[in-house]
């Protein structure tokens, strides 16, 4: 239960806003001065703090420096006369989440303490991340120096310092939710809110409601307000992953907010300012499915204003000796294990496998390992990987076991290529989004394989 201090001399106003509050079910501390506020906000244990402008003893002013002084992560919210408004605007730019004019509706007073709370919940979040990525295992925690990769972060670097809208492209795994966390913590809105919603995780009716938020009965089931996921990344970063999962009708909401720089809440009259920088990831090809009139054109110009491409694992696989250290050294260390490296034979399976779920397919086979491991290096046994995980057939019955998994991947890997060139007519780029590869990606391994008709094949 989080705690409210409520710093107000008129009784009456106080009981109504404590009772209020207390039925929102939120603890309620009480001081009548602002002697007894700061004294409260000193003993701690404070998670909001409300208080009027004009006090006895000492204003609203010096309860808000005594909460920034001593836990500046705190919010506080100030009510205020409309003859001291500008003294309130005065606050928030010291520090005062916001002001409310007397007299007020509570449910505003409500809906900006709910705000508040979500943001400070979000921040405690980022500051975990930050304290994860900078203290214990580097920042940022992009492992890898191949080209590819190291091509992929120069970009993030020099993109991160502005409002620019990104669009982290790649297949699942491969670590856009890593870079999009990346670019928050490198950018000038680091110390705000970065607020993340899976796009395919959440039922499209329900999808809507989760960005734009709803008023009270907007719907059946719509008992009160909710804020939705562009207010709460008011001043910080929006992460929309999977964004090429949303429909069309929501694709022209997002649009419109994105032009317009304002929200309306579902059963809303009125628009509120949402000035959020937006980070965007799909493993989908767009443009196939601006083709395909699928995804709005508009929609995905507005999106791809910077792009970076985030390489599978198989295109980066000098990085793989780095990664398998680096998850076995965070590994080993969160599970008390004792383990220190992988034998040469386990290496030479794990460099053979296909990792179709890229770098957390890897993370997965790693920890596992660990579990499984009872002694200080990972062995093959521990692993798990042997042929049979490759789906291949006739090919393992020659050569050693590094030699018979690499030509599984080279069969599994010609075989789907051409079963899916097949299932769409030949036509490479709706191949390729099937396939979950780039159009490039795809090229080269039509001639690597030598299939048959490549060089005939549709692109369109």
């Amino acid at each position: 239960m989080e705690t409210i201090l409520l710093v107000e001399d008129l009784e009456s106003l106080a009981g109504v806003l404590s009772l209020a509050l207390e039925g929102a079910g939120f603890q309620v501390l009480l001081a009548k001065d602002g002697v007894e506020g700061i004294a409260k906000v000193r003993k701690g244990g404070v998670d909001l703090v409300v208080t009027d402008l004009k006090l006895p003893k000492k204003s609203g002013l010096d309860v808000l420096r005594a909460v920034k002084e001593q836990t500046p992560e705190i919010p506080v919210i100030l009510m205020t006369a409309h003859g001291s408004i500008e003294t309130a605007v005065k606050a928030v730019k010291e520090g005062a989440y916001d002001f409310i004019a007397k007299p007020f509706d509570p449910d505003h007073l409500m809906l900006q303490i709910e705000k508040a709370l979500e943001k400070k919940r979000l921040l405690t979040e980022n500051l975990i991340l930050k304290e994860n990525l900078t203290g214990q295992i580097g920042f940022p925690k992009i492992i890898g120096k191949g080209k590819l990769i190291s091509d992929a972060t120069e970009k993030m670097r020099k993109v991160a310092q502005g409002k620019t809208t990104v669009l982290l492209l790649g297949e699942s795994g491969t670590g856009k939710e890593l870079f999009a966390r990346a670019l928050h913590l490198l950018s000038p809105r680091h110390d705000k809110p970065l607020v993340s919603i899976n796009c395919a995780a959440i039922p499209k009716d329900l999808l809507e409601s989760e960005l734009f938020g709803h008023e009270r009965g907007a719907f059946t089931g719509a008992v009160g307000r909710k804020i939705g996921r562009f207010e709460l990344a008011d001043k910080g970063t929006l992460f929309l992953d999977e964004v090429g999962e949303l429909d069309i009708t929501l694709q022209a909401k997002l649009l419109r907010v994105l032009e317009e720089g304002e929200v309306m809440r579902v059963g809303g009259v009125t628009n509120v300012k949402s000035d959020v920088r937006l980070i965007a990831a799909t493993n989908r090809d767009l443009l196939a499915r601006v083709a395909r009139k699928e995804f709005r054109e508009d929609l995905y110009y507005r999106l791809n204003v910077f792009s970076i491409v985030i390489p599978p694992l198989r295109e980066r696989r000098e990085d793989l000796p780095a990664l398998i250290d680096h998850f076995i050294v965070q590994i080993a260390k969160a599970l008390k294990k004792e383990v220190r490296g992988v034998s040469p034979e386990a290496m030479k399976i794990l460099s053979a496998h296909p990792f179709t779920g890229n770098v957390r397919e890897l993370q997965n086979a790693i920890e596992r390992a660990i579990i499984l491991c009872e002694g200080n290096l990972l062995l093959p046994q521990d692993l798990g990987l042997t042929p049979s995980n490759f789906q291949s057939e006739e090919i393992f019955l020659a050569g050693g076991l590094a030699d018979a998994s690499g030509a599984a991947v080279r069969s599994v890997e010609s075989k789907m290529i051409q079963k899916v060139l097949s299932e769409c007519g030949g036509n490479k780029s709706r191949a390729a989004e099937k396939l979950q590869v780039s159009y490039k990606t795809l090229l080269t391994k039509i001639k690597e394989y030598q299939i048959d008709g490549g060089s005939k094949m549709k692109r369109f």
